[in-house]
């Protein structure tokens, strides 16, 4: 059966983004990385992010990054979700909506606690409702306000 990775073509600044993905996810490896001799231009790199395979390389001015495609980091618990919003949008990324956010090298992320997902999920639909309403109004996701919007406080 063929295996499926995602692959990033950054426009510059591929090894210093894979670098900086390495720095943020424990349990994460490069690894190899080819530069083209004599620049600083990615070739080709293989990295690994809390054990799911990547690759990536530089591919010039006509490769740029769409908000059609995401990576999706779902959270255990307020702490992770204040990580990796931070971590993320350090050194010039940008902060979206509901977890959303695009970091410095211009890739989109969701930053997502797995209770979102309970929550929103209430067979209840006025509690269901109030998260969501919640939810749309945040940037980086923040649990206690979804739990206080489930529960109507």
């Amino acid at each position: 059966m063929p295996s499926i990775t995602t692959f990033l073509t950054f426009k510059e600044n591929g090894k210093q983004a894979v670098d900086f993905y390495c720095s943020i996810f424990k349990d994460s490896h490069i690894d190899h990385a080819m530069m083209m001799p004599g620049t600083d231009q990615l070739l080709h790199a293989s990295f690994q992010l809390n054990g799911t395979n990547y690759m990536a390389m530089d591919g010039g001015d006509h490769f740029k990054f769409e908000d059609g495609i995401s990576l999706f980091v779902g959270c255990q618990d307020q702490a992770e979700v204040d990580y990796y919003w931070e971590a993320l949008t350090a050194h010039g990324g940008v902060p979206g909506q509901c977890g959303w956010l695009k970091d410095q090298f211009g890739v989109s992320w969701q930053i997502i606690p797995w209770q979102l997902g309970r929550l929103m999920g209430d067979t209840d639909r006025e509690k269901s409702s109030r998260v969501m309403r919640a939810m749309l109004k945040m940037g980086k996701i923040d649990i206690a306000e979804l739990e206080r919007a489930h529960t109507g406080n």
